[in-house]
């Protein structure tokens, strides 16, 4: 029987020393048993390298920022799918991600479907949030507190000392120790993310992680658990390894239930030595090394799409421990011309 053919749109091709999802959502998505894909991938930088690896997408077009407005944003989405019939769009950066919860109804009208989470989810999540998150939910969770003003980090809030974290409204985290390192950082994240900016509490333990999906009715539909084995200066897991943790595999499925989550996400947690776990951030959305699950037996982006457009799709609860990802760089041939192109005409 031939498999059904999908058009899907994936954002998030900066496949760089600070990835996006988007590359390797695409690998899964290749690798899908259930549905054959036709992928368009979508950029908003000229050289993100995944416009140009030609094994993995088939068509790329140009984006807005959404920060130039909506309505910009969705007249270019419009056009893409009067050229491309879209069945399907996987948006990979928290920062887009917005846009596309808060037209959801608008999309689903003109035939493209979205798996994302809802606005709700989306907001009580925030970094800013998470101390409610935490007590609403029954989750440990570290002190954490928006701040607007560098003096808040001379004069610290109530319960916070230092070290601790500072952390960018949408992305990057850095450890401080003293006045100096955050006022420096502060400055450095506002320019890069705008406020607010977020300081948190220090937990001393190690950093485990976990890819996951949601169904929204509070099924656990993928989850994969992962140790960093290096990390980047910019924090971002450069190699991991999956691993058997039946603990973390319950808070996970814990917070799916109770927060009846919708779509995929990423945990960011510390284990102490005294064998807690603190909840440090919720990712709505698939992470860079969603690639491992799909090594370890769980392909995710497939999932993913299969619940987007309605289909059934039943729980993945085994995967292989002890599966390794290291990531590598690998210089890309291509020739100006396919660069003149994505710059004049917007699409390739």
């Amino acid at each position: 029987m031939e498999k059904e053919k999908l058009v899907i749109a994936v954002t998030g091709l900066n496949n760089t020393d600070n990835p996006g999802p988007g590359v390797p959502v695409i690998r899964g998505l290749r690798e899908a048993q259930d549905f054959d894909v036709r992928v368009i991938g979508l950029a908003y930088e000229n050289l993100e390298p995944g416009i140009y690896m030609r094994d993995l997408v088939d068509k790329v077009y140009m984006l807005p920022y959404p920060s130039e407005g909506s309505e910009k944003y969705l007249d270019r989405i419009y056009y893409i799918h009067s050229k491309e019939k879209l069945d399907v769009i996987i948006p990979n950066f928290d920062a887009e991600l917005y846009t596309f919860i808060t037209n959801e109804k608008l999309l689903n009208q003109w035939g493209i479907r979205l798996f994302v989470p809802t606005l709700d989810q989306f907001e009580e999540r925030h970094k800013s949030n998470l101390d409610k998150f935490g007590e609403k939910y029954g989750v440990l969770v570290p002190r954490s507190r928006a701040i607007t003003n560098e003096k808040d980090l001379a004069f610290l809030p109530e319960g916070f000392e230092y070290p601790l974290w500072i952390k960018g409204k949408f992305y990057e985290a850095y450890e401080v120790n003293n006045f100096n390192q955050a006022v420096y950082h502060y400055h450095k994240l506002v320019a890069k993310w705008g406020l607010p900016v977020i300081i948190q509490e220090y937990i001393k333990g190690t950093e485990v992680n976990v890819v996951a999906l949601g169904d929204g009715q509070g099924r656990t539909i993928a989850c994969v658990p992962m140790r960093k084995q290096y990390i980047t200066d910019k924090g971002k897991a450069w190699a991991g390894i999956a691993i058997k943790d039946p603990n973390l595999i319950e808070l996970t499925h814990d917070i799916i239930r109770k927060t009846r989550w919708r779509g995929g996400m990423e945990l960011e947690v510390i284990k102490t030595e005294d064998q807690k776990y603190y909840l440090i951030e919720i990712n709505p959305r698939i992470p860079a090394w969603v690639y491992l699950a799909n090594g370890a037996g769980q392909n995710i982006p497939e999932a993913l799409v299969k619940l987007a457009m309605g289909w059934d799709v039943e729980p993945m609860t085994e995967y292989k421990a002890g599966t390794m990802f290291i990531r590598y760089s690998y210089d890309l041939i291509g020739d100006i011309s396919d660069f003149e192109k994505i710059n004049i005409y917007g699409e390739l």
